[in-house]
């Protein structure tokens, strides 16, 4: 069960104030995880394998050298992992030009209000740059972020803290004075290990209770983060 509102601590408590917000991009800004994986799943097919979903959602937040490990590791040697994904690429690509891809709840107010406070903002991704720079511009949100760091830009990906540390150096923010939003596990975990609270807003994973403890809050949608912000953002 989530919550649905912000425990009363959260709102009252004694917090550094944040200066800067660090996003994740895929399902958390973009109702995009379900389809990577459908388009994961679809590619298994056109390439004569089958690669259920199950296994697939182990991918989500996952670099794509951990992705690539895990289909040799469950798959073995000979499958054709270049093929794979170069044709998840193309079904993924069809869905996205063809209006399949959203906005999850809440983006547009959050965003309107780190306007209001003149607070900066970055995306830390595990998609690359091209896809990353892709979706922003068909959904509108090319122009409304300081800086976006993707997984073309660091050595390690997450769950390493590499993304997250850069975003908040990109930024200009002291990782204590940031606030990190994700939906997935290994995402979590890197703005945890980067020293940054974050907000687990989850999409197609279910928080573990490692998660819950590492999150300051796990919570419905981006609303919650609103309200948190209204109490703990310092205004530029």
């Amino acid at each position: 069960m989530l919550d649905q509102i912000l425990p009363n601590h959260l709102l009252n408590e004694k917090a550094a104030p944040v200066r800067g917000v660090i996003f994740d991009m895929d399902g958390l800004l973009l109702d995009s995880e379900i389809l990577a994986m459908d388009a994961l799943v679809d590619a298994g097919k056109d390439i004569g394998y089958d690669v259920p979903m199950s296994f697939c959602r182990q991918m989500i937040g996952v670099p794509a050298d951990g992705c690539r490990k895990l289909v040799k590791e469950a798959y073995g040697v000979d499958f054709p992992i270049d093929e794979f994904f170069s044709r998840q690429e193309v079904v993924l690509r069809d869905y996205v030009d063809n209006g399949r891809l959203v906005l999850k709840e809440g983006v547009i107010p959050l965003l309107d209000l780190l306007d209001e406070l003149k607070l900066p903002r970055a995306i830390a991704t595990s998609s690359s740059r091209y896809r990353t720079d892709h979706h922003l511009e068909l959904v509108g949100l090319n122009t409304r972020f300081n800086a976006t760091v993707t997984r073309d830009d660091v050595s390690v990906g997450k769950p390493n803290p590499e993304p997250y540390l850069t975003a908040a150096k990109k930024i200009g923010v002291a990782p204590e004075y940031c606030l990190a939003l994700e939906d997935s596990h290994s995402g979590a975990k890197a703005a945890h290990a980067a020293g940054i609270r974050v907000f687990v807003v989850p999409d197609l994973m279910e928080p573990t209770d490692e998660i819950r403890q590492k999150a300051l809050a796990v919570v419905k949608d981006l609303h919650a983060v609103c309200t948190y912000l209204t109490h703990h953002a310092k205004k530029a």
